[in-house]
């Protein structure tokens, strides 16, 4: 598989995804303090549109958009695939940046009829569902039979840390990221939303054409619900978080047949459910 490009560069009327702000250090022994200026991650708020109607704001950081929009719109159910969005493009707004999504001819009527309001959504998966029965499922696929061998896992975690560019200028944003099976690093990406880097990223593996089977994800951030949703729209069948998951996030993993492995770390690792995918090494 072939590696995927970076994003083309924001375009001009985008804000820096960090900006540097003027500081005082105070230590707790020293009666003077110290100036400094440190970096902040910028969050922005970005109004997604189909056709000329809005549908959701989102707290993002202004970079890599028109991936969110292909990640997004397909984990959101909008679309089935990266072929139902004609374009995506970004523009000015008032407060923020709207961000315009064109689909094909009879998708847009499909996606008018289910309604849905999610405003200003960072943390949250599920703002704006009227009732239980509307939480997000993935449809029903078989799973890959990928298997990957803990030595890639180990290779891609450790690649992952210096690979977060504007976490390491920032250290407050999340990070998703696509792992060849030898462990080697495809794609990452990073926002301030834990659910919109892993939507960037999968947008930007949809639109490139990637195979879920020739490789894994790894998040930096608390496995929930949502994010295994979105995993399994893409139809990964191994996720790598680096923090724990929650029951449910369990409970859908196994639905879906996906290898969850969480509390990642350098020399260990939890295996929560799929076991049977995973290389041991000397096995």
């Amino acid at each position: 598989m072939p590696p995927i490009e970076p994003s083309p560069a924001a375009e001009p009327l985008l804000p820096d995804p960090a900006i540097r702000v003027p500081t005082q250090v105070i230590a707790y022994e020293e009666a003077e303090p110290r100036t400094d200026a440190r970096p902040l991650a910028v969050e922005t708020p970005v109004n997604l549109v189909y056709g000329s109607v809005p549908y959701a704001v989102m707290m993002t950081s202004p970079s890599d958009l028109e991936d969110f929009a292909y990640g997004f719109s397909l984990t959101e159910g909008i679309v089935a695939s990266a072929g139902e969005i004609r374009s995506a493009r970004v523009e000015e707004g008032e407060g923020g940046l709207r961000l315009l999504v064109d689909l094909v001819p009879g998708r847009l009527r499909e996606h008018l009829a289910r309604k849905r309001a999610i405003s200003g959504r960072t943390g949250c998966g599920v703002c704006g569902i009227d009732d239980l029965a509307s939480l997000p499922v993935a449809e029903p696929r078989e799973a890959p039979r990928t298997r990957v061998s803990m030595r890639a896992i180990s290779a891609a975690l450790t690649a992952l840390g210096p690979a977060q560019t504007l976490n390491r200028e920032t250290r407050a944003v999340h990070a998703a990221a696509w792992a060849r099976l030898d462990g080697s690093l495809v794609a990452v990406r990073e926002d301030v939303g834990r659910h919109n880097a892993l939507d960037k990223l999968i947008g930007a593996l949809i639109r490139t054409g990637t195979d879920p089977a020739e490789g894994f994800l790894v998040i930096t951030s608390r496995c929930s619900f949502e994010m295994v949703e979105k995993a399994a729209h893409l139809g990964a069948a191994v996720l790598v978080a680096i923090s724990a998951p929650t029951s449910l996030a369990l409970d859908r993993a196994k639905l879906h047949g996906m290898t969850m492995c969480a509390i990642a770390r350098s020399d260990t690792l939890t295996v929560f459910t799929g076991a049977e995918r995973l290389i041991l090494e000397g096995a």
